[in-house]
């Protein structure tokens, strides 16, 4: 590496941890898998895992869970889409009579909290594989009213301080709540608020939301306070601030076409999995129709590209000795 090749590479690595210090980068983000995930029998026959709507990551396991807006259970899959287990979900109690799960996010040791669109209402159980969730022993109403088809469309935890959570809703009108959530058997405590007007953000819908505080390379950096929002209706990504400023956007448009993307997640590696709905504009056969899993991964530097900007960073220090006029 001669000395204006090592010039530029330094100059990018800076201009790189700058930009990680406040945003994500979206931009630099690519199609790295798309995966077709399996169907499977539900509660009393019921099919599960063909409209595939919300995704979490459960970093104590290594791999993820999602929700179909069927309701009835939950799936956990690899990062290639790979099923491992699924659990039941038990609505007795609930006053649900649609069941529809669009909202999904992992607390950790095992434990997550599942969204229901129409009552807007949260449910934290304890995953078993082949087990049932008995989801009315563990709830919280956060609208406290039946809010219909366009309500609570995603959830996301934020382990920091004790643990937060943001919510969405989908439209009519559209809504970004951030705070605390407590459940129980009886009746739970939201203390929620709007974190800004979502109209700031110009998207047609709003289907998924998910925090930033647990990408590694974030951590202690302003852009660990961020979000991504998904919208299906405008098919983009973007990462916004708590104060509603976008930071960076992904068009999504042409990723899988036939297929509706509904739910986000990202790892500590920053890498991003979404899930979209199984084709249903009749581009193939109801019975080949499938969920995906799609990732998304930002190109990063190689370790060798590390050794040789440290190396460089030494040679620059000989250079400019070398160079220092002698007194």
């Amino acid at each position: 590496m001669n000395f204006k090749h090592l010039i530029l590479a330094l100059t990018a690595v800076s201009s790189f941890s700058a930009q990680a210090a406040n945003s994500l980068n979206l931009a630099s983000y690519a199609v790295s898998g798309i995966y077709s995930l399996d169907v499977l029998n539900g509660t009393n026959g019921g099919i599960s895992g063909l409209e595939a709507s919300a995704v979490t990551y459960a970093q104590d396991r290594g791999t993820l869970f999602f929700v179909g807006d069927e309701g009835t259970g939950v799936i956990e899959i690899s990062k290639t889409g790979q099923t491992l287990g699924y659990m039941n979900f038990d609505w007795a109690g609930t006053g649900s009579t649609k069941n529809d799960t669009e909202g999904l996010t992992y607390l950790g040791d095992g434990q997550l909290v599942v969204g229901e669109e129409r009552l807007f209402d949260a449910y934290r159980f304890t995953y078993v594989n082949g087990g049932t969730a008995a989801l009315a022993s563990s709830s919280v109403s956060i609208s406290n009213a039946t809010v219909g088809n366009s309500g609570m469309e995603g959830i996301s935890y934020d382990a920091r301080n004790g643990g937060s959570f943001v919510t969405i809703k989908q439209e009519n009108p559209q809504g970004i709540l951030a705070g605390t959530l407590s459940f129980s058997s009886g009746a739970g405590v939201a203390s929620m608020t709007q974190l800004f007007n979502p109209d700031l953000l110009g998207l047609a819908t709003l289907s998924d939301v998910q925090t930033l505080s647990g990408v590694n390379s974030l951590v202690g950096t302003t852009a660990a306070d961020n979000l991504l929002i998904l919208s299906l209706g405008s098919n983009r990504l973007v990462e916004v601030t708590r104060s509603g400023v976008i930071k960076s956007s992904l068009d999504l448009a042409g990723i899988v076409p036939h297929n509706a993307i509904e739910g986000v997640t990202i790892d500590e590696k920053g890498i991003i999995y979404l899930v979209a709905e199984q084709e249903q504009d009749g581009s193939v056969l109801d019975s080949l129709a499938r969920s995906r899993l799609i990732v998304l991964a930002a190109p990063v530097p190689e370790p060798e590209t590390y050794a040789m900007l440290l190396a460089g960073l030494g040679l620059l220090g000989v250079v400019a000795r070398r160079r220092r006029p002698v007194a």
